[in-house]
């Protein structure tokens, strides 16, 4: 392994990592592609994910600074339509609509009654859970790209080194000199594999973590809104 780190350092600071592919064989190459196809993509998804959680989270707080400061419901609502980062106004607007379909009217004019308030729990469980799942949207992906890009790399080292013992057999030497170009050019590939896999595992633990935040945010914002529905329409 730290072999394989030193030979992409000496390339880097030489000059001679496109030298180094050129060296390599069909296999290799194809194999360095399919891993730069990886990290490529994953990169994408790894600043894509961090601009939507980082916009997420000062709308959320937003938010919920005006849910809790506003005495209306329908100024929330206009206010949580002006917000498209946060899961929060989609959970708001489901418990908002069915509130809005069980409204009935009571001899009591301006107070309103619901029929059940499980009703409305459950049409905010059903939001949180689509908020959820979009959120967690591609990060399969970087799932697996951490796993398999490690696999993909030393697929390509071991075809190098075979191809290096053939030549050597061939060759009719046993130098050292002789297989030690061949099997430093394999081993790149497991180097740009774990170039691909370890930012993808970071992100992905890291984003799992602030969904799990996120995911703690809307169960409690549900509680406050129960507590809120229950207060003014039961």
């Amino acid at each position: 392994m730290e072999a394989a780190l030193l030979v992409l350092q000496e390339a880097l600071t030489q000059g001679r990592l496109w030298q180094l592919y050129e060296n390599t064989g069909v296999v290799a190459r194809i194999v360095l592609l399919l891993l730069f196809a990886f990290s490529v993509f994953s990169w994408a998804i790894i600043f894509h994910k961090y601009r939507r959680f980082k916009a997420a989270r000062r709308e959320s707080q937003e938010f919920l600074r005006a849910f809790r400061q506003s005495s209306k419901l329908s100024e929330i609502r206009m206010y949580a339509r002006s917000l498209k980062q946060s899961p929060l106004p989609a959970v708001f607007e489901a418990g908002y609509h069915e509130i809005e379909s069980q409204a009935v009217v009571t001899e009591n004019p301006g107070k309103p009654r619901i029929r059940s308030l499980d009703s409305v729990q459950r049409a905010l469980q059903v939001a949180s859970s689509a908020g959820l799942s979009q959120m967690e949207r591609w990060l399969d992906w970087l799932a697996t790209t951490g796993s398999v890009t490690p696999f993909i790399g030393l697929f390509g080292t071991v075809w190098g080194i075979i191809d290096a013992f053939q030549g050597l057999g061939t060759a009719g030497t046993a130098s050292l000199r002789s297989v030690a170009p061949g099997i430093s050019e394999a081993l790149v590939t497991t180097a740009a594999g774990l170039f691909a896999a370890i930012p993808a595992v970071i992100a992905y633990n890291t984003f799992l973590q602030r969904i799990r935040t996120f995911g703690a945010m809307m169960d409690d914002f549900s509680l406050e809104f129960l507590n809120m529905t229950e207060r003014y329409f039961t």
